[in-house]
């Protein structure tokens, strides 16, 4: 599993910050103050870390100095403050990324799992019933032989792969795709491509096994190993 270290002094932040990474299938570790994080710091191994600039008894970038001198991690502030100085000071400290608040929770889902793959902290090929797809490359193979996707449906496939004991919603997927590829889409525009990846990957496409259907609810990955 995946470790995420939050430092976030408000309290309703970390709350839904805690939610929302839980539900992305990570795990959270919450500090409130840099005294409590740099405790927990030394205690604890994490694969990534999301840090305030602001705290009651210091400052984020203090925090960063912590972490990267104790662990090798990508750092990504949060931070209320967008001023040109507060983000060069950042990624001067050695932060790896760097967002304001208010943020929309899938882009900083995205940003987190982009600074994870750049760090090498997070798997990159999967393997699921025959199918092989290695984000890395943006290759994918079915039984050995290439498979030619068009750009949204390889981010449709993704998001699949990506959460792999999720059931996704209709609604989920639309929001994960709706700017993928700078083509506009909707819920008729999404059966169709569904529709086309299963005709591209699913060895019987009427009896789909990868990318199944949850009656009334949504889809899910078939039985996979990643």
């Amino acid at each position: 599993m995946t470790e995420i270290f939050l430092v976030e002094d408000d309290q309703v932040i970390a709350k839904n910050l805690i939610i929302l990474l839980q539900a992305e299938g990570f795990v959270v570790t919450h500090a409130a103050n840099m005294s409590d994080a740099f405790a927990k710091v030394r205690e604890n191994k994490f694969d990534l870390a999301l840090v305030d600039v602001s705290l009651p008894d210091g400052n984020g970038f203090t925090v960063c100095t912590e972490i990267k001198a104790l662990q090798e991690i990508p750092v990504i502030f949060l931070t209320a403050s967008a001023d040109e100085s507060s983000v060069v000071t950042g990624l001067t400290m050695g932060a790896d990324d760097y967002i304001t608040k208010p943020f929309r929770p899938r882009e900083l889902v995205a940003r987190i799992k982009n600074s994870l793959r750049k760090s090498g902290q997070v798997q990159t090929a999967f393997e699921v019933l025959g199918l092989y797809v290695d984000s890395t490359s943006g290759s994918v193979r079915k039984n050995g032989s290439d498979v030619f996707l068009s750009a949204l449906e390889y981010r449709l496939l993704l998001v699949f792969v990506n959460h792999p004991k999720s059931i996704l919603t209709r609604e989920r997927l639309l929001d994960e795709l709706w700017d993928a590829a700078g083509e506009f889409v909707n819920d008729n525009t999404l059966t169709v491509y569904i529709k086309r990846l299963r005709e591209k990957i699913e060895d019987e496409p009427a009896k789909p096994q990868i990318i199944q259907t949850v009656r009334g609810i949504g889809y899910r990955l078939g039985g996979s190993n990643v």
